[in-house]
């Protein structure tokens, strides 16, 4: 890209002086830049390059950092990065120790607030803007909103308190729903240039004062012209819910017209009677045509072909969400009912099909978990058997209402936590904190699954259960991990064995079978005995075969979860009031794990099954049990 408009871009100051003809260059090179590297290191291209146009004018007007730009979720701000001063670091995408594919204050100062999760701009930047207002400063705080982000509660409760708590603030909502499409135009860009002006503003204001100085009738007419004006704003302006809400509206603004964004943002910067909520209409995928056609597919990715948009990422065999989607279409023949609650990730789920199959079957309640949660807790009251399908970093989020909602009332709610563990996204999006959360909920059973069959084995059980079930499975592949002796257990809190061993056990929770399958074969070659186990149930134990394997050899536990919160911290537990021969975990600790591949992730926390099983080679209480014999 040497020797381009974006090459000599190094922050958002050298924006100012730039022509109309270089912004639509700057932002062509920022969709190439961003194809390219998203190309070979994965990530979320659909959002941010519907977004770049976007970006471009919100850096011509506002000045970052002095003027705080909360951008939501981050999905949509890889062009912010690119034209924040990091456009050779952003080659880093995604990679170990390089540039995060989210917002992040610890790596750039126009990363005015980190954000992983969707609908946290809105309360962010109204805290940003109060604590403006009470310095006396002079500075501008925008949020950044995509519509998908707006039905979050916390983006509802936010907008319901901006009026309350600073009249300085604007809200752009980034909308990419083609159903806006028709509502931009030349009338609609008229009504934007007319209600945004500053003229107009001016003139409004002087118009009320002169009419309020007439006497006796000059209050009442004033009224009046208000209640016209709302009147007319109802039939002509589609955002009066934001005027209700005491903001003032502007849109739709055509998303990718550079020169109209700059006019409308320059016109609210200036604008500080009231918040103002810009609606700007972008498309998803925009100048990229195979995630024009396919959005959702481009959303979030791993590599792929540039010039064909063919994914070259997946390895493996069917995934657990994909396996998962499968079961759920068989259930779902063989009972009425069952039925499926996602939180917008329809796909990512591996519910697509199931939707398309049994649509009246099938709720996405869009970005709103606690709502998921406790509409299936409404359901299962009135005898369905609702099967709720969230990612482990987003089903955090609605912690509070799986205990109030569903625990307390003990309802027959399956949670099916997706991509637990780590993954490639970074600390927001690990999903290594819900057992934590989740253990000491009362009545609820917590099932890991090592592979597709034993998933399927545990979505029949959960559903026979007739109690809350979290049936906890990673993101990737789910291929066959088989029993080295005798048949599957199916009895409810029973764990199976999946190779004998008499120096040591291990226990392993859901796919960390394959790394103690893997470590157990390591050791045997330097001559040590590993039993390896699968508990299946991390709630409730095993404790008798727990208890039977302390009485003979040290227990080691892996997991990809934190130790304390999941299988090593009930095992230690359970062994508070049993002598034994020792106790080993492996699993993430407190620290705050970073973005980046999950084998380097694994490789830098040592991991791997030749770094567990080094370990486990000098380990005492392992040398002592070998000893013994």
């Amino acid at each position: 890209m040497d020797g381009g408009v974006l090459s000599r871009i190094e922050s958002p100051a050298d924006m100012k002086g730039l022509s109309a003809d270089n912004r639509v260059t700057l932002s062509e090179e920022l969709r190439r830049e961003i194809i390219e590297v998203v190309s070979h290191n994965g990530g979320h291209l659909a959002p941010s390059l519907g977004a770049v146009d976007l970006t471009v004018a919100i850096h011509t007007v506002f000045d970052s950092p002095k003027d705080r730009i909360v951008w939501d979720v981050g999905h949509q701000a890889y062009a912010h990065k690119l034209l924040t001063g990091r456009r050779e670091f952003f080659k880093t995408l995604r990679l170990d120790g390089g540039c995060s594919g989210f917002l992040s204050r610890a790596e750039s100062e126009h990363d005015a607030f980190g954000a992983g999760h969707a609908g946290t701009a809105i309360s962010a930047a109204l805290g940003m803007a109060a604590a403006r207002d009470h310095a006396g400063g002079n500075w501008r705080v925008v949020a950044v909103v995509g519509d998908g982000a707006l039905n979050c509660g916390v983006a509802l409760e936010g907008l319901n308190n901006v009026a309350d708590i600073s009249s300085d603030m604007t809200i752009i909502l980034n909308d990419n729903k083609m159903s806006i499409s028709p509502n931009v135009g030349g009338m609609a860009r008229y009504l934007n240039r007319i209600i945004s002006a500053k003229p107009y503003n001016r003139f409004k204001s002087t118009l009320r004062r002169l009419v309020r100085s007439i006497p006796k009738v000059g209050y009442n007419l004033t009224r009046r012209i208000a209640r016209l004006e709302e009147a007319v704003k109802s039939v002509l302006v589609p955002g009066v819910i934001f005027e209700e809400l005491g903001m003032r509206y502007v849109g739709p603004v055509d998303g990718h017209d550079m020169e109209e964004m700059i006019r409308v943002f320059e016109a609210a910067k200036e604008y500080t009677q009231r918040p103002t909520l810009i609606h700007v209409v972008t498309e998803k995928g925009r100048g990229y045509e195979p995630a024009e056609k396919a959005p959702e597919k481009f959303h979030g990715l791993s590599t792929f072909d540039p010039d064909t948009g063919e994914i070259t990422g997946k390895k493996g065999g069917a995934t657990f969400s994909e396996a998962f989607g499968g079961v759920m279409e068989s259930l779902a023949v063989e009972r009425e009912d069952v039925v499926a609650i996602t939180a917008a990730m329809r796909s990512g789920t591996g519910l697509k099909a199931f939707a398309e199959r049994f649509p009246e079957r099938f709720h996405d309640v869009g970005i709103a978990e606690e709502h998921a949660v406790v509409m299936a807790a409404g359901m299962a009251v009135d005898g369905i058997r609702p099967i709720v399908a969230i990612y482990a970093s987003f089903l955090q989020r609605a912690l509070d209402y799986v205990f109030h909602d569903v625990c307390l009332q003990n309802l027959p709610v399956v949670i099916c936590c997706d991509r637990a563990g780590v993954v490639d996204d970074g600390p927001t999006h690990h999903g290594i904190h819900d057992l934590a959360f989740l253990m000491n909920l009362p009545n609820l059973s917590i099932i890991c699954p090592r592979d597709a069959v034993s998933l399927e084995a545990a979505l029949r059980m959960a559903l026979n259960r007739g109690t809350p079930v979290v049936v906890r499975y990673p993101r990737g592949d789910a291929s066959d991990i088989p029993r080295r002796r005798g048949r599957r257990k199916s009895s409810w809190g029973a764990a199976e064995i999946l190779r004998d061993g008499s120096d040591l056990a291990i226990w392993a929770a859901g796919r960390e079978c394959a790394t103690a399958l893997e470590v157990a074969d390591i050791l045997s070659r330097k001559g040590v005995s590993a039993m390896v186990v699968d508990p299946r149930f991390l709630k409730p134990l095993d404790k008798k075969l727990l208890e039977r394997h302390t009485d003979k050899m040290p227990i080691v536990t892996i997991e990809d979860c934190h130790s304390r919160g999941g299988l090593g911290g009930i095992v230690d537990s359970a062994l508070a009031a049993m002598k034994h021969r020792g106790v080993k975990h492996f699993g993430w600790g407190d620290n705050i794990l970073p973005h980046g591949t999950i084998s380097g992730i694994k490789i830098e926390n040592g991991m791997l099954p030749d770094d567990i099983a080094s370990k486990l080679m000098k380990w005492d209480a392992l040398k002592k049990s070998k000893g013994t014999r």
